[in-house]
């Protein structure tokens, strides 16, 4: 009879071999192992030097590139929104740095600009649509009618482009009588915010052009599309109030999904009378501004920079400058 003894030296001797071959076997394998080991973590090493130089590399030439634009720029600019007024208008989320960056190109390009229009998130809360449509059709003046399929921003857009836009040479540049009341019940109402440029209480003059500031970050949320639609009908209105509007921003967010300068490209209607740049961030991008104000102002429009739906990188010939009679689109 096998006894006790008996099972517990069998079970310590099959623990025994298997300590010995695991003994065994990492010391077969241990050389080869670690010579590969060593011999990849060289290699990854010196690929990652090797990649960390060239975007040294590419980091030094994009500076100096960058450079030379901006010290070019007074000069590819220059003279060509002579006699323009420029209204900037600014979406939630915009940065400020790139429009600091337009302003003060528009102003080596010769235009003057009036002010900032800055579109609070409420104007784009879809809680507060019947709020804001209820106070547009309280200021509007009498004579001014919506169609019928208009949204709510898009009336909200045609008044505002009404008040503070113009496509009148004799006009731009002077206040119009009914702006410091549109101007002071949206504010009220929390949809809007303006910044005199003058640092003055005069109310805004009226803008031949304009510049809108996309958002720095894609529209996300079960709002996202309607929200993106609302700046393209902002878009669409100050464009049709004066001589032009253009929509900028970047290729990373702006010319993204979700991106609102995606949803004015594939807005097709108001693509054709809207321009985007989507590297307002890149030096090369602000002199696209001008150019594309430019372009609108003698009746122009295109999609440039070089993100996604974009035709170009800028207007193929640079129009002249625009008389002080030309009208846009």
């Amino acid at each position: 009879m096998i006894d006790f003894r008996y099972h517990l030296v069998s079970i310590v001797a099959i623990f025994l071999a298997l300590a010995v071959g695991i003994v065994l076997g990492t010391n077969l394998l241990q050389d080869p192992a670690i010579k590969t080991a060593n011999e990849m973590t060289r290699q990854l090493t010196q690929t990652n030097e090797g990649l960390r130089g060239e975007l040294d590399v590419m980091k030094g030439r994009e500076q100096v590139h960058q450079e030379f634009i901006t010290t070019l720029t007074p000069q590819l600019v220059q003279g060509g929104l002579a006699g323009e007024q420029v209204l900037l208008v600014e979406a939630p989320g915009a940065s400020s740095t790139y429009r600091e960056l337009t302003e003060q190109v528009l102003a080596e390009a010769g235009a003057k600009v009036t002010g900032r229009l800055l579109l609070l998130d409420k104007f784009f809360d879809p809680k507060s649509a019947g709020v804001l449509d209820g106070l547009v059709n309280q200021l509007k003046p009498a004579e001014m009618a919506f169609p019928t399929t208009a949204t709510v921003h898009d009336k909200a857009a045609t008044l505002l482009a009404a008040t503070l836009m113009t496509a009148d040479p004799a006009l731009a540049g002077t206040p119009n009588e009914a702006t410091s009341a549109v101007v002071d019940g949206l504010q009220t109402g929390g949809f809007i915010d303006v910044d005199f440029i003058d640092d003055n209480d005069e109310p805004l003059n009226r803008a031949t052009l304009a510049v809108l500031y996309s958002p720095d970050a894609p529209y996300e949320g079960d709002n996202a599309e309607s929200q993106a639609a609302a700046l393209v009908s902002v878009a669409g209105g100050i464009d049709a109030g004066g001589k032009g509007a253009v929509m900028a921003g970047a290729a990373a967010t702006s010319a993204a999904p979700g991106g609102a300068i995606t949803a004015l490209r594939d807005d097709s209607e108001t693509a054709k009378r809207v321009s985007s740049v989507d590297n307002v961030d890149m030096p090369e991008g602000q002199v696209v501004i001008v150019y594309a104000l430019r372009e609108q102002a003698t009746g122009g429009v295109g999609q440039y920079g070089t993100g996604a739906g974009a035709t170009a990188f800028q207007p193929v010939t640079p129009s002249p400058a625009p008389s002080s009679t030309e009208s846009g689109s």
